[in-house]
């Protein structure tokens, strides 16, 4: 165990648990200048999973930022190990996680304040948060358009075993990028990406920045994956 997670390779150091009410991303970007690479922060709690990892990237920030698409593949790799096989988990363009229709929670990327799109960033941190069980006080069914992992038959799995598994998915999907090429893993996130946009047009990720690219009867349409900078 580390820390309370089980089975992390060694390149997650240090690994810093926060408690119920902590913010994993903001802790993260406080710790990524000290720390570096492969800090990994997480919450401790059962209602909610909340992590966030830095990486130092070699590429410009532009190039670096699908950073997010990796984390938001690993999610859907940790959850189809970890839970019901049938329940459908995808996308909403470009980080919010839906599972069986409804909003479970998204991802974040950080960049230093001030870093140009052309400039190699210090840092980045990316981060993942989804809602596991409903405060016991809530009332069942309040809101339809949100869902939790539990209400979804996640019932045989914990917070600490999905950030866990997530992190490991994490490291494996940005290993695929760097030794096979940014389109293995832009193809896992397009599967899982919701059908009902563009649908009937050929969709992709630029690798040069990681924008969503919708063509269709010879039109070009571009949505910047940019808008997902801000933590």
């Amino acid at each position: 165990m580390s820390e309370g997670l089980s089975d992390l390779p060694s390149v997650f150091t240090p690994i810093i648990p926060l408690r119920e009410a902590g913010d994993a991303m903001a802790r993260a970007i406080a710790e990524a200048p000290r720390h570096g690479a492969g800090t990994l922060v997480w919450v401790r709690s059962w209602s909610r999973i909340e992590a966030a990892v830095v990486l130092e990237p070699e590429q410009p920030l532009a190039a670096a930022r699908p950073a997010l698409i990796a984390a938001l593949a690993a999610f859907a790799d940790a959850a189809g190990a970890l839970g019901p096989p049938e329940v459908p988990l995808t996308f909403d363009w470009p980080a919010t996680i839906r599972v069986n229709g409804g909003v479970v929670g998204g991802a974040r990327l950080a960049a230093p304040p001030g870093c140009a799109e052309d400039e190699v960033p210090a840092w980045l941190v990316v981060g993942i948060e989804a809602a596991f069980a409903a405060p016991s006080e809530a009332e069942p069914g309040r809101n339809p358009a949100r869902t939790t992992l539990f209400e979804e038959g996640f019932g045989e799995t914990t917070p600490a075993e999905m950030t866990a598994a997530w992190a490991r998915h994490l490291m494996a999907n940005l290993a695929d990028w760097q030794g096979r090429g940014f389109r293995v893993v832009a193809e896992r996130y397009l599967a899982r990406l919701d059908p009902a946009l563009a649908a009937g047009a050929r969709r992709g990720l630029d690798p040069a920045t990681g924008d969503l690219v919708i063509q269709r009867d010879g039109v070009r349409e571009r949505m910047p994956l940019m808008a997902a900078r801000a933590a």
